[in-house]
């Protein structure tokens, strides 16, 4: 009894690689680019965002800030191959396009925003508008 396995229809090659693969993908987890980590922090002045977007370059990548939300596009392309003599054993193409949003919870001053792209990591500062003082109404 202590060699029991639980048996997986799923792991089974060449089946279990590619819906494995199917799954991953529509969840968003697939390792191969089609999800991305995002980091954001928040000080008094600016939030901070951080995203590693592997192999995606900065042409692909898209930042855009509406009222309070910022929405986070980028489309990744690659291919690989591995070649044994002239016989090719395993080629893997993936393309896919991922977005991410965010809403904060102050007012970002749209036009101070500043974002780079090195080394598959994006940064983007997001200055936080100053707040109005608050006015006094006088009713008439």
């Amino acid at each position: 009894m202590r060699n029991l396995r639980i048996y997986d229809p799923l792991s089974v090659e060449p089946v279990g690689d590619m819906l494995q693969g199917m799954l991953r993908a529509l969840r968003g987890t697939n390792d191969g680019g089609f999800a991305f980590k995002v980091d954001v922090t928040e000080t008094d002045k600016a939030y901070s965002l951080v995203a590693e977007i592997p192999g995606a370059k900065k042409e692909d990548i898209e930042v855009c800030v509406d009222r309070g939300t910022v929405m986070i596009s980028a489309k990744v392309e690659k291919s690989s191959e591995q070649k044994e003599g002239e016989r090719v054993i395993r080629r893997e193409r993936y393309s896919g396009a991922m977005q991410r949003a965010f809403t904060l919870d102050s007012a970002v001053d749209e036009g101070k925003v500043d974002a780079s792209y090195e080394n598959g990591v994006l940064r983007v500062v997001l200055p936080k508008k100053e707040a109005s003082p608050q006015q006094r109404v006088t009713i008439r």
